[in-house]
């Protein structure tokens, strides 16, 4: 039987959360940067993120999950609670 992937058991350290979501931000569209906030979530905890945001379990679900269009605010707020942060380099 075959069991589904979920890269959210191998994003188990800061480090590889930082990865992950330094390449989502740079390769990725907007749709797939909220799959990978979710994602992380989930890695995370999702009641600790809900704790440390504010916003309940069921709306951090809602927030993250495919096709779902969150307010950027709750964007921040989730970076935020997973030790993220927007940063800007010139080139």
């Amino acid at each position: 039987m075959a069991t589904k992937f979920d890269i959210a058991e191998y994003l188990d350290s800061d480090e590889m959360i930082k990865t992950y979501l330094d390449t989502v931000l740079e390769e990725g569209n907007s749709n797939d940067i909220i799959t990978a906030l979710g994602h992380v979530a989930k890695a995370v905890g999702m009641s600790k993120i809900a704790e440390d945001t504010g916003l309940s379990r069921t709306s951090l679900y809602k927030a993250l999950s495919e096709g779902a269009r969150p307010q950027f605010e709750t964007i921040l707020k989730v970076l935020r609670a997973v030790g993220g942060r927007l940063n800007l380099n010139a080139t």
